[in-house]
């Protein structure tokens, strides 16, 4: 899949996984709200040694509802909020099977254009609209998806030089610059200015 070692987790070999399993990337995706970025990649990597290092999205979407959040739950938790992200992480499995065969690489490969991406993205339990683009944006940034329009589709999380997301992560000194961009606008955000774009 990739095009690139993606480096979001911290670990190097939670970022294998996610660099080579389209599925692995989506979970992390999925878990990355309310919890530092590198827990929430780090995640599937574990959750996949959890259960026995083979899973993919028929076997999750099959399992016992109560039995993944058991799993999610295990300290340390998968998640500060283990039970309702397992929950979403089994939707998100549910579609990928129901929609694309099990094949969640099939999100983006089946996609004609950006425009088509960002709304497939956007369908997926655990994607709002901020949270779909970039991914689009991450997708074309390291991973060489480009269809047509991607770029415009992931605006502007996919805007080049930027520092917006983890679209934009690839070294130590990027995720500074990340976590710099973010404090910068929730600053701004409090007394009611805009930020600064880069």
């Amino acid at each position: 899949m990739a095009a690139r070692k993606l480096h979001l987790s911290g670990d190097r070999g939670a970022d294998a996984l996610l660099s080579k399993d389209p599925l692995a990337l989506l979970i992390g995706m999925v878990l990355d709200q309310q919890i530092p970025l590198e827990r929430a990649f780090a995640a599937p990597a574990e959750l996949a040694r959890r259960l026995g290092g083979a899973y993919d999205a028929t076997s999750l979407a099959a399992m016992d509802p109560d039995e993944l959040g058991a799993v999610f739950a295990a300290r340390p938790a998968l998640h500060r909020f283990p039970g309702s992200m397992a929950a979403r992480v089994q939707a998100l499995c549910v579609v990928v099977v129901d929609q694309y065969g099990g094949d969640a690489s099939r999100v983006w490969r089946d996609a004609p254009d950006g425009k088509a991406l960002l709304v497939a993205v956007k369908a997926l339990p655990g994607f709002g609209e901020q949270k779909a683009r970039i991914f689009v944006a991450l997708l074309g940034k390291q991973l060489g998806v480009r269809p047509k329009g991607w770029e415009q589709a992931s605006s502007p999380f996919g805007d080049p030089g930027s520092f917006r997301s983890i679209a934009d992560i690839v070294d130590p000194e990027s995720l500074a610059g990340v976590r710099a961009f973010k404090q910068q606008m929730k600053a701004a955000a409090k007394v009611g200015t805009p930020a600064s774009k880069k």
